[in-house]
């Protein structure tokens, strides 16, 4: 049963730590979040393991891990308002060609972050070109280009 306990509290605490970390963070990853995501895995799975190194117990933590994650994905779909606690909404980042500073600043994403979506994904060189730029729950940002004048 401590294995079962340990693993939802680590799952909770790691769901916790990655929702405050921000999304830019999931949708980039440099050689430092390469190696943070090491690290964190390593203590995470001693963390979980302990003492006992069976097959046992490593089946039992996946389970536990598996079964966690479900229940929250039906508990996300009875409750919308738990699932934008835990996943986030998309935040817009331009409005309209109008840049929002504190929505920048909020998400710690830069301008130039989304002038290079805007080239990735239109080829857009400028920001008037851009009507709408979002950051999406996954840390994706969506561009929708402004009308050819």
């Amino acid at each position: 049963m401590d294995s079962v306990i340990r693993g939802i509290v680590i799952y909770l605490f790691l769901l916790v730590v990655v929702r405050l970390s921000g999304r830019r963070t999931l949708a980039e990853m440099t050689a430092f979040d390469f190696v943070i995501i090491l690290i964190v895995a390593e203590t995470t799975q001693q963390a979980l393991l302990g003492d006992d190194f069976s097959l046992t117990n490593a089946f039992l933590l996946i389970l536990t891990l598996f079964v966690t994650d479900i229940a929250f994905s039906y508990f996300k779909q009875w409750s919308p308002r738990s699932a934008e606690l835990m996943d986030g909404v998309p935040t817009v980042l331009i409005s309209l060609g109008n840049v929002d500073e504190e929505a920048l600043t909020r998400a710690r994403v830069s301008l130039e972050d989304v002038l290079e979506a805007a080239r990735e994904q239109h080829g857009l060189e400028r920001l008037d070109q851009i009507k709408f730029a979002v950051l999406e729950v996954g840390g994706n940002i969506s561009i929708i280009p402004a009308e050819a004048k």
